[in-house]
């Protein structure tokens, strides 16, 4: 998964305000191929850490190679803006370092240590929806409507399929995976909603979000994990440092401009296709076929998400 997988949408909501109305019936291809583009920088993030945390490296070395190409990338900007702790920010920008940053790369990796890709897929981008709807509900009385609510009913479903079939079906281990990407999906639901009332543009918060969370993990890391780097396949680094920065910071761009194109719904909507999508890149990649209820908990999960994101609604402005 990204280094902020689902990870965009809280990101980019200034774009969304910025771009002009689009007719319902003209949806741009370039709006569309950019959305594509970053459905699979999404699948393909979550499908490169499961190849890493299973392959030579150590999850703490897939952990660092996710943090450092981006967070040395966006350091000149971070210098140049700031912290972001302005006054009356620091509470929600300290929930978006706590929401999107070390914890959260932390519960998605280690969750494809106990779980495959097509798990990850579902649950943690597929539950970052519903989560966002549960916190916006209990700290912002949003109350979602109708179609919103029966995606989100949808979501759940799916989920509860998904990991309550694993749960009493197996004795692997799954449920810890599971456990620790619907965490992930809840931290992230958490940096979505700080996210809006910080104030941060999106690649502020990015630089601010990486930055900080490499500086208080490379001491760790370096002191008391045991990096690898030094005696593993240079194309496994070279795999995970490339990702972090297609997935991490490249996908970042696209979907900003899908939601410039095609307005904030229409872009989120996309995110659908995610689970689906890291279950068929994981075939080629990782050899993982996923079982039937997993196919059945994907399609639950992502229509819940295209329904919770509105892309079945009829609009003329976006």
């Amino acid at each position: 998964m990204p280094a902020f997988p689902g990870n965009n949408a809280g990101m980019t909501q200034p774009s969304a305000t910025t771009s002009p109305p689009i007719a319902a019936t003209a949806l741009p291809l370039a709006g569309i191929l950019a959305a594509l583009a970053t459905v699979l920088l999404w699948a393909a993030g979550l499908a490169v850490t499961r190849f890493g945390v299973t392959g030579s490296l150590s999850v703490w070395d897939v952990i660092f190679l996710r943090l450092t190409p981006p967070a040395l990338l966006l350091l000149p900007l971070l210098w140049r803006l700031g912290p972001g702790f302005a006054p009356g920010r620091s509470k929600p920008v300290a929930l978006m370092l706590l929401g999107a940053g070390l914890p959260f790369i932390c519960a998605s990796s280690i969750g494809t240590l106990f779980a495959p890709t097509a798990h990850a897929g579902a649950l943690m981008p597929g539950s970052m929806p519903l989560f966002t709807a549960l916190l916006g509900w209990l700290v912002l009385r949003d109350r979602p409507g109708r179609s919103r609510l029966i995606g989100l009913c949808l979501i759940l479903a799916g989920v509860l399929a998904l990991g309550g079939y694993h749960l009493f079906a197996d004795s692997a281990g799954l449920w810890r995976g599971h456990l620790l990407f619907l965490t992930g999906g809840l931290l992230w639901a958490t940096y979505t909603l700080a996210a809006r009332q910080s104030g941060l543009g999106p690649w502020h918060a990015a630089a601010v979000v990486y930055v900080f969370s490499a500086l208080a993990y490379l001491p760790i890391y370096f002191l008391a994990l045991q990096p690898r780097l030094l005696i593993v396949p240079v194309f496994e680094i070279g795999v995970q440092a490339v990702q972090s920065v297609l997935s991490g910071l490249l996908s970042m761009y696209t979907f900003g401009f899908a939601v410039q194109k095609l307005g904030a719904g229409r872009a989120a909507a996309f995110g659908a296709l995610v689970p689906a999508m890291a279950a068929l890149l994981a075939i080629p990649l990782l050899g993982e076929w996923p079982e039937p209820i997993t196919w059945g908990g994907i399609l639950l999960i992502g229509l819940g998400v295209a329904l919770a994101s509105g892309a079945f609604i009829r609009h003329n402005h976006t």
